[in-house]
C-alpha cells in the first residue's frame, strides 16, 4: 500500500505524532502571514513563490525554528481539538491560485484510508487500518478488523456513490493492487504470503483467496513492514522495504533481488519506466537515482541544500516528537521533515502541464503536500522545492494527514487524508512522554475513523467525464489506450493485455514500437510486446539505433529479457552504445551489462572513468568498476577475517536484513545517515563501534528491546526500534552480520544466545538507555597483580565454555 511501508526509526505511516499542543507562549497573538484566499482565491500581492505557489511560510528563527534554548512546552489544560466536516475542513486549505479540493468520498463510507488504487473500470479500491491508533496505546493494532473497500461513480457526477468491502477482517493490511477484472493483489502484516483475491460473482465481494507468491513479508513493528506494490512499466512489481522484485507470467511468478529502495510508504513511477520509493521517518524520498533493479548509485546532491526544511501553516501546535526543538516558532510548525508517505509522480493531463513528471508526497506532520521538481544533471536527477520557502498544498486544520497522492483516471489527483489525530504509533507514545502529553492534552486519541479522499482541480480544466471500461474492451481497443495523454489508462491498458496473453495484437504493437509519433505509445507499446513475450531481437537492434535516446535506452532494458532468455548475442549491441553521446544511454549501458553479468563490464567501467567524465557515468562506472555484479544486492562485505561457509550463511542472512530495514538509518557502509541537508547524524555509526564489537549482549538486547537517549554524549534524531517480534534467528543473523562487515570484526552470535538473552529480559517492556543497557552488560574481570592462583584450583575446575 501506498501508506505504510521501512527501516526507520521513529514513525507509523512514516510521520510522526499528530495533533499536539501549543508552548507557553499564546501563538495566537503572534502575527502571521496573510494566507491565500481559501480554495485557490487570489494570492498575496507580495511574496508570492514562484510557479504561483502560496504565499511563503513565516521564517522565525532563521527560518528553520530552531533556537539554542527552545521554549518549555506548555501543557497546561486547553480545549479539545474537535474534527471539522469535509466541507468545514475544505476551506482551510492553502492552495496556489487557480486549485481546488474537493471530496470525492468520506467517513462514514471509509475509515482510515491509508491508500487508493483504481481497477480498469475506474473503481476505486480503499486500504482502511481500522484498527490503526484507536487509542494512545495502540490497543488491536494487529486485530483483524482491517479492510478493502470497492467504490464506483456511477452517475459520472464526480462522486462515488456505490460501496462494497471487497475483502474484510483483515489484519492491518498493506496494500492494495488491481489484478484484472474484479481481482486485486493484497497482504497482511506478520505475514510472508502475497494473496490474489477474486470476486467470481461480480458482487464487489472477494470470494477467491489463491496463494501469489511468499517470501514478500516480514515480522516487525507495523512502522517498519513493506507497502505499496506496482506493476510498473518493466512488467516487474515492485514494493518499498523488499529487496526482491516479482513478475508474472503465465507459467508461474519469477523473483529477481534488486538494490535497496530506502522505501517506507509508497512506490510510483514516472514515464518512463523509472521507480521512485518514497522514505518514512526521514520526512524525504527515497532511492529514485536509477532503475532500482541494477543496485544503488548515490548521488551526494540529490537534495538542494534545506530540501528537509519545511513550510507549512501556521497551524499553531508544536507537533513534532523532537519537541520543541523541531518547531518553528512563533507559528508552531514543523521545522523540518520527519515523516513522509503516499508519492506520485503526476503523469495526468487535467492540472497545468507543468505539474507531468514532477515528484508529489505527503509530509503528514507538517500537514502539506510537498511539490519537489526533479532536475537532471549530467545524467543524475536532483529535487527542488517548487514553491521556495513554501510548500503546494498547506492547510490550518491540524488534523489533515495526506498520506497518499494517486494520479487518478479522470486526469486529476487524488489525495488520501487519513484526518486524525494521533499520526505517531504506540512505541513513540508511551505514558509520560512528549508525545502522550500533548495527545492527553488536546484528547488526540478521541479523533478516530474518519476519512476523506480529495480531488485537486484547477479552474478551467475540467475532468474526464468519460468512465474508463476497459475490462470490457476488446485487446485491440486496448492497445488504443497505450497512446493516451493520461499514464493511468497507458499503465493500465498494458497491464490488461498482458494479463489476457493475447498475441493477435502484436503485429500492431510492433508497428507503434516502431513508428508511431508519440514516443510514450512507442515505449508502451515496446514493453507491451515484452510482457507478451513477442519481443524479437531484429526489433531491439532496430530500436538500438533509433534517432530518440529515450527509444534507445528502453531498447537497451528490453534487450535483457532476450539476453536472459538466451540470445547473447544482444550483450554486443549495447556494448557498442558504450560511446553513445548521451549521458543516460552510456550510463543504462554499463547497468544493463551489470545486472546481466556480463564478462569484462568491470573493464567497461574502468575504461569510462577515463574517457567519459560526465557525472552520472563516473557515479555509475566507479561503483560498478568497484563491486560489480553485487551493486546493491549484498555481496562485497567487509570482513577482516574469514568465516566458515555456515557462519558466512548466517552473515549474508544478516545483510539482506540489514539493508532492508537498518540501512536507511544507519548507511550503506555502517557510517550512519546524516539529516539530509544538516549535519546531524540519524542514528550512530557501527562500523568500529566499541558497543556493537564488545559483549553480543549489547547488540542482542538492542535489538530485542530498541534504544532511545543520547548515545555517548551525542543525541541522534532517531531512536532504535524494538525488533524483539523477530525470531531467534534473524536476531542472530543481525547481529553477526554488524559484527563482521564495515571493517568489523567479532564473534558470531548464535540463536540460543539470543534465546538465553530474550528469556532473561522477558519483563521489560520499556526501551534500554545508554544507561540502564551499560549496566545490564556483563563486564570483564580485570586482573590483579597482587592475585595468586591455586594450581589446584585451575586443574580441578571445568573450564568455561569459550562463547563469545
Amino acid at each position: 500500500m501506498s501508506v505504510p511501508s521501512g527501516p526507520r526509526s521513529r514513525t507509523f505511516l512514516s510521520f510522526t505524532l499528530g495533533l499536539l499542543a501549543l508552548t507557553s507562549v499564546s501563538l495566537l497573538a503572534q502575527a502571521t502571514p496573510t494566507p491565500p484566499a481559501p480554495q485557490g482565491g487570489q494570492a498575496p500581492a507580495a511574496g508570492a513563490a514562484r510557479q504561483g505557489g502560496a504565499a511563503p511560510a513565516p521564517q522565525g528563527q532563521a527560518g528553520r525554528g530552531r533556537g539554542a534554548n527552545p521554549l518549555e512546552p506548555d501543557f497546561s489544560p486547553k480545549p479539545p481539538v474537535l474534527p471539522l466536516t469535509p466541507e468545514e475542513q475544505q476551506q482551510k486549505f492553502w492552495l496556489p491560485p487557480g486549485f481546488r479540493m474537493e471530496p470525492v468520498l468520506t467517513e462514514p463510507h471509509i475509515e482510515e484510508p491509508a491508500q487508493i488504487a483504481f481497477d480498469g473500470n475506474g473503481r476505486m479500491f480503499v486500504v482502511e487500518l481500522r484498527g490503526y491508533m484507536q487509542d494512545a496505546d495502540g490497543t488491536g493494532t494487529l486485530d483483524p478488523n482491517g479492510r478493502i473497500s470497492v467504490h464506483e461513480d456511477r452517475d459520472g457526477d464526480g462522486v462515488y456513490e456505490t460501496h462494497s468491502i471487497f475483502i474484510d477482517n483483515l489484519v492491518f493490511p498493506r496494500f492494495v493492487m488491481p489484478f484484472g477484472p474484479n481481482a486485486v493483489l493484497a497482504k497482511e502484516s506478520n505475514a510472508d504470503e502475497l494473496w490474489l483475491f477474486t470476486d467470481t460473482n461480480g458482487d464487489s465481494v472477494a470470494d477467491r483467496k489463491e496463494l501469489f507468491a511468499t517470501g514478500m513479508g516480514r515480522l516487525m513493528n507495523v512502522e517498519h513492514q513493506e507497502s505499496g506494490l506496482m506493476w510498473a512499466m518493466d512488467n516487474w512489481l515492485y514494493s518499498t522495504i523488499n529487496l526482491v522484485r516479482l513478475r508474472w507470467t503465465p507459467t508461474g511468478v519469477l523473483r529477481e533481488p534488486t538494490g535497496s529502495n530506502g522505501g517506507q510508504w509508497g512506490v510510483t513511477q514516472d514515464n518512463y519506466g523509472k521507480t521512485w520509493f518514497q522514505a518514512g521517518a526521514s520526512g524525504m524520498p527515497g532511492y529514485f537515482q536509477t532503475p532500482v533493479v541494477y543496485g544503488n548509485f548515490p548521488y551526494a546532491e540529490q537534495f538542494e541544500p534545506d530540501l528537509n526544511i519545511i513550510w507549512g501553516a501556521p497551524v499553531l501546535i508544536a507537533d513534532m516528537q523532537g519537541g520543541m526543538n523541531a518547531v518553528r516558532m512563533p507559528d508552531g510548525s514543523l521545522a523540518r521533515a520527519t515523516g513522509a508517505a503516499g508519492n506520485d509522480i503526476f503523469r495526468g493531463d487535467r492540472l497545468p502541464a507543468d505539474m507531468v513528471g514532477d515528484y508529489f508526497y505527503g509530509e503528514t506532520v507538517g500537514r502539506v503536500v510537498r511539490r519537489l521538481r526533479p532536475v537532471k544533471i549530467e545524467g543524475q536527477t536532483q529535487l527542488r522545492n517548487v514553491y521556495p520557502l513554501s510548500e503546494f498544498i498547506r492547510s490550518t486544520d491540524p488534523l489533515f494527514r495526506p498520506v497518499d497522492i494517486t494520479t487518478a483516471p479522470d486526469g486529476t489527483m487524488y489525495i488520501t487524508d487519513m484526518y486524525r489525530g494521533i499520526i505517531q504509533e504506540s512505541q513513540w507514545s508511551g505514558p509520560g512522554t512528549y508525545l502522550r502529553r500533548r495527545i492527553e492534552q488536546y484528547q488526540l486519541d478521541k479523533i478516530v475513523r474518519h476519512g476523506r479522499i480529495w480531488r485537486l482541480t484547477y479552474d478551467g480544466m475540467e475532468r474526464r467525464t468519460e468512465q474508463p471500461r476497459m475490462h470490457d474492451e476488446t485487446t485491440a481497443e486496448l492497445v488504443r489506450h497505450l497512446g493516451d495523454p493520461n499514464g493511468w489508462w497507458r499503465d493500465t491498458a498494458q497491464q490488461l493485455i498482458i494479463l489476457r496473453q493475447d498475441k493477435s495484437v502484436v503485429p500492431e504493437l510492433q508497428r507503434l514500437a516502431r513508428s508511431s509519433s508519440n514516443q510514450l505509445e512507442r515505449i508502451h507499446a515496446l514493453w507491451t510486446l515484452d510482457g507478451l513475450m513477442a519481443t524479437d531481437a531484429a526489433l531491439i537492434r532496430e530500436l538500438l539505433k533509433d534517432p530518440d535516446p529515450q527509444i534507445r535506452l528502453q531498447a537497451i532494458r528490453a534487450s535483457e529479457t532476450l539476453y536472459k532468455a538466451g540470445d547473447r548475442s544482444l550483450a554486443d549491441d549495447v556494448r557498442a552504445l558504450s560511446t553513445d553521446p548521451d549521458v543516460e544511454v552510456v550510463m543504462q549501458v554499463l547497468m544493463t551489462l551489470n545486472h546481466l553479468k556480463v564478462p569484462d563490464v568491470k573493464e567497461l567501467a574502468s575504461s569510462l572513468l577515463e574517457t567519459n567524465k560526465a557525472g552520472g557515468v563516473q557515479t555509475v562506472a566507479k561503483v560498478i568498476a568497484t563491486t560489480g555484479v553485487n551493486v546493491g544486492r549484498g555481496g562485497g562485505l567487509e570482513m577482516t577475517r574469514s568465516l566458515s561457509p555456515a557462519d558466512l550463511e548466517v552473515v549474508e542472512r544478516g545483510q539482506q536484513a540489514y539493508r532492508e530495514v537498518c540501512f536507511a538509518c544507519h548507511g550503506e557502509t555502517g557510517l550512519g545517515e546524516t539529516v539530509p541537508g544538516e549535519t546531524q547524524m540519524r542514528a550512530p555509526a557501527l562500523a568500529a563501534s566499541p558497543r556493537v564489537l564488545g559483549h553480543p549482549e549489547y547488540v542482542i538486547k538492542v535489538l530485542l528491546h530498541g534504544l532511545n537517549g543520547p548515545l555517548g554524549g551525542q543525541t541522534y534524531t532517531d531512536v532504535m526500534v524494538p525488533m524483539g517480534m523477530q525470531s531467534d534467528e534473524w536476531i542472530a543473523a543481525v547481529a553477526s552480520y554488524i559484527r563482521n562487515d564495515f571493517g568489523n570484526s567479532a564473534s558470531i552470535v548464535r540463536p540460543e544466545d539470543v534465546a538465553r538473552v530474550r528469556a532473561a529480559t522477558a519483563d521489560r517492556a520499556e526501551m534500554w538507555t545508554e544507561e540502564t543497557l551499560t549496566a545490564s552488560i556483563p563486564r570483564q574481570v580485570v586482573t590483579d597483580a597482587t592475585w595468586q592462583y591455586s594450581a589446584w584450583l585451575l586443574s580441578k575446575s571445568p573450564r568455561p565454555p569459550n562463547r563469545y
